[in-house]
């Protein structure tokens, strides 16, 4: 016993006459650095004292050879034994704290979670252990794993995606029977943060860690992002990888389609007009309105013109390339969407067509449809929707009926332009299909008549099913495996493809048969089906 006090009062003087004064001195010194360099700790004590425990061991190795015994009455002060590794402890203090803080948002939240508890917080692990329902060694080993992975990354020359800096921006087409009730996909496809997640995605499975670094965004963030996507059906989860639910059309799929469209459209289009005049003609020679009384041919003709294009192009179709059918999404949505990367091709228009969600379930569905021109922002002239109750009143009204409506609703469509009032009540102002008319008409009509009509018919047809065919093999080749052996994504993928209504219209501006200008109606595109 007196020889231990011996020793332990040798060691003691030794130690304050020595090295005290010095490791005193360095200890405040490195405080001192650290606070210069932005440091702000969350627990100043407990800091300090972690700094003072660094620099011990430090001075200790300069001082002692390595292999010089210690006795173990301080081995169990520390619940971690890998002191040796522990660079948490080393970064505190110096310039690479900068680059801890980046380590620590690129680590999945089962380490991230631990270590910000430990060091952030100054959680003992016993605590850490209580508050995730985990046991003691499982925490320490996570820590331990927890630091090996943050100095591999210290190690690593991490660098951000191009997408870190330079977002891409995407367009969309969606194809629905009723959106999600929080406006899907809409809501989610305005994001440019997930418009980049959903590219980066896209035949490129890939995890939660590299679409972070990909984006520049933080894990927990990208994580939760991620789990979002997930739920609304936009990303599919296959171990720890992630990859887009839905076809996007690459740039040069787009071009080869634009370039064998641009040849044939404007004899597509003459053929269409042609179709279009000559079934006018033959319908005025025999006295009948085969688009209502409300508007003018000229007006009608917008509305003519998208509709036959949508007839004969599904009749051109082949059996299988269309699918019957929207997709069942989240919170009532039934939909699908196409993405399309920015191509060097025309900037031409979409026509979209809306119409009217059945909303009121006790009353009967009314076919009313609205092509939406984006072209010269007519689109913004009528609203994307009309409510069902709104549809309902329309179409008393284009019965004659409007005596019976509510006030609010008549209001409405007033507002709108698609009813307005005459000397003796209401009447609609859009196009008025009969249901089945069309075999009726042809029955009237001549031979000549009849056979002029036809052979045009099936010129288009034969146009249609060339361009079809040759889009459907370029853009099937242009898609990833997981989604062009999914029959229904790959239907999608062709369905908004290839020659459409956009290039059809814009055609016939050009070639004049189309004329928009202040006299156009405001409600073009817009017909019901009686």
């Amino acid at each position: 016993m007196q020889k231990a006090s011996e020793m332990r009062d040798r060691l003691t003087n030794e130690f304050t006459e020595s090295y005290a004064e010095d490791l005193t001195q360095d200890i405040a010194f490195q405080i001192i650095a650290a606070l210069n360099k932005g440091t702000i700790p969350t627990s100043f004590s407990a800091w300090v004292w972690k700094i003072a425990r660094n620099r011990y061991s430090a001075w200790a190795k300069e001082k002692h050879n390595r292999n010089e015994s210690v006795t173990g009455s301080d081995i169990g002060d520390y619940e971690i034994e890998d002191e040796s590794e522990n660079i948490l402890d080393e970064m505190i203090h110096t310039e690479q704290m900068a680059l801890l803080r980046r380590e620590l948002a690129f680590i999945k939240s089962d380490y991230r979670n631990i270590v910000v508890a430990y060091y952030i917080e100054n959680k003992s692990v016993r605590e850490i252990a209580e508050s995730l329902s985990l046991s003691v060694n499982s925490v320490k080993s996570r820590l331990l794993r927890a630091r090996q992975i943050l100095k591999e990354g210290m190690d690593m020359a991490r660098e951000f995606g191009v997408r870190s800096y330079k977002p891409e921006e995407i367009d969309f087409s969606c194809s629905c029977d009723s959106f999600g009730e929080f406006g899907q996909p809409w809501t989610i496809l305005n994001h440019k943060i997930y418009k980049n997640i959903l590219l980066e995605a896209y035949g490129n499975p890939s995890t939660a860690g590299e679409l972070s670094l990909e984006l520049g965004v933080a894990l927990p963030y990208m994580e939760d992002e991620l789990r979002y996507l997930v739920e609304q059906t936009m990303l599919v989860h296959n171990g720890n990888k992630y990859e887009t639910a839905f076809p996007i059309l690459s740039s040069h799929a787009q071009e080869k389609t634009w370039a064998y469209n641009e040849r044939m459209i404007p004899q597509l289009t003459r053929l269409f007009t042609k179709l279009i005049d000559g079934f006018t003609q033959a319908c005025e020679a025999h006295g009948i309105s085969c688009f209502g009384k409300y508007q003018t041919y000229e007006d009608a003709k917008w509305t003519l013109l998208m509709r036959a294009f949508d007839m004969l192009a599904f009749s051109a179709s082949p059996e299988g390339y269309y699918k019957k059918g929207y997709t069942k999404r989240p919170n009532g949505g039934c939909w699908d969407i196409v993405g399309y990367q920015k191509a060097d091709i025309p900037d031409i228009p979409w026509v979209g067509l809306h119409g009217c969600p059945k909303e009121r379930m006790d009353q009967p569905a009314v076919y009313f449809q609205q092509f939406k021109y984006k072209h010269d922002d007519i689109w913004m002239k009528t609203p994307e929707y009309l409510t069902h109750d709104e549809a309902l009143t329309l179409k008393a009204v284009v019965e004659g009926k409007w005596e019976a409506c509510e006030a609010y609703w008549m209001d409405r469509l007033l507002s709108y332009g698609y009813i307005k009032k005459t000397e003796t009540g209401y009447e609609p102002t859009i196009v008025v299909f009969e249901q089945g008319a069309k075999e009726r008409y042809l029955e009237s009509f001549t031979d000549e008549e009849k056979k002029s009509l036809m052979d045009t018919a099936t010129e288009i047809k034969k146009m249609l099913r060339e361009a079809k065919d040759f889009s459907y093999k370029i853009i099937v080749e242009d898609l990833p495996d997981s989604i062009a052996s999914n029959e229904n994504l790959r239907f999608i993928a062709f369905q908004e493809n290839g020659a459409d209504r956009r290039y059809v219209l814009e055609q016939a501006l050009k070639d004049g048969w189309l004329v928009y200008d202040d006299k156009t109606s405001p409600v073009i595109g817009a017909y019901m089906y009686l």
